[in-house]
């Protein structure tokens, strides 16, 4: 039994904890170990019965809030969260807020129709859920992705969107790139904080859909010295200055006489993500070379660990963020066993890496 996960489902709705628990019924590898209206009753059965692996948790719920619960899970008791719910939708602040609190994984369920919705996701959500099971969660103090499904798709590599260039002359100008997934948007906190506003120049792709990533830009921006915005196609890269790449869309970098600029482009799915990592580290391996410093950070599977690879074969410093810190330890793991990283750093010394650049 030790294998099993176990899944509560905190959700007003009758029906949605319904489809849920169908949904469930079928694989053996997950219990549903109970369910509330809200996150009162939730916690008094919690009391009684002990504590799930996994929450899925909507966010509009009467007597208390998903995300002031999520809050308080993340500070007494950290386990992975799951935020499901129809005002966690493409570009809300909700969803952002979600991940930056702790939930490990955003699905954004319509308003109506959410029986078929859920039913026709079944695969998607199965996989969020073991996925978020191996998630490591720690204690968050309160600060004042639809998921790309993957179940049968072809695995393209960064040769999709752009050729590799093998020991090209580097730029004049240093380039920073950061990739990231699960865990990304509490990580890229910590370090663009920390930032002053001299920094070169930063581009990110951190993997979310259409609409997330620009509330993401504006939160960031917000809270960090340097500037933060979701990129445009011919955006330059400036000092003091991070492009994030939109969802939906490949970001490249593209250098111009001695200054670089982003190009934003459209395209097959890479490394099963879009934007890709992968996709992005290769640009910045043809067109910057040993000028550029690349990190990986937390996230599931294998994207952007190649990209970084090719980074460092042409020179450029790189960089994975170490096991401990990681909400997921996927993409570094496989760029550390690829021979992609000069070193496993915490987020703390990723910025003052970033800060002598």
């Amino acid at each position: 039994m030790n294998d099993i996960i176990k899944i509560f489902v905190i959700d007003d709705s009758a029906v949605v904890r319904m489809t849920i628990a169908a949904l469930l019924e079928d694989d053996k590898n997950i219990m549903l170990m109970g369910n509330a209206s809200d996150p009162i009753q939730a916690q008094e059965k919690f009391k009684k019965n002990g504590w799930p692996d996994v929450i899925i948790l909507d966010i509009d719920m009467p007597r208390m809030d998903g995300l002031t619960f999520l809050k308080i899970i993340m500070q007494e008791h950290p386990i992975p969260v799951i935020i499901c719910s129809s005002v966690a939708e493409d570009g809300s602040h909700n969803a952002i807020e979600a991940l930056s609190c702790g939930a490990v994984e955003v699905i954004s369920k319509p308003k109506v129709g959410v029986k078929y919705f859920l039913e026709n996701t079944k695969g998607h959500f199965l996989h969020a859920i073991k996925a978020a099971a191996k998630a490591t969660v720690k204690k968050i103090i309160s600060k004042t992705v639809l998921p790309i499904n993957t179940d049968n798709l072809m695995k393209y590599t960064a040769d999709a969107i752009l050729p590799y260039k093998s020991k090209m002359l580097p730029g004049k100008q240093k380039v920073i790139a950061i990739g990231t997934s699960t865990g990304g948007v509490q990580i890229l906190e910590q370090i663009l904080m920390d930032l002053p506003t001299d920094v070169p120049p930063i581009v990110i792709t951190q993997h979310m859909p259409s609409g997330f990533t620009k509330s993401l830009a504006e939160r960031l921006n917000r809270m960090c010295a340097i500037t933060v915005k979701e990129a445009q196609d011919g955006d330059k890269l400036l000092h003091g200055r991070a492009l994030l790449a939109p969802g939906d869309k490949h970001m490249l970098i593209k250098r111009d006489a001695g200054s670089y600029s982003v190009q934003i482009k459209d395209g097959p799915k890479v490394s099963r993500h879009k934007p890709s990592v992968d996709v992005m580290f290769r640009s910045c391996a043809n067109e910057a070379g040993s000028n550029a410093i690349g990190f990986i950070l937390t996230g599931m599977g294998d994207d952007g660990a190649r990209g970084l690879k090719e980074m460092f074969d042409n020179g450029a410093k790189t960089y994975s963020q170490e096991k401990s810190s990681c909400i997921v330890y996927g993409m570094p793991k496989v760029a550390v066993e690829m021979g992609a990283s000069m070193a496993s750093l915490t987020p703390k010394e990723i910025a003052e890496i970033i800060k002598k650049a």
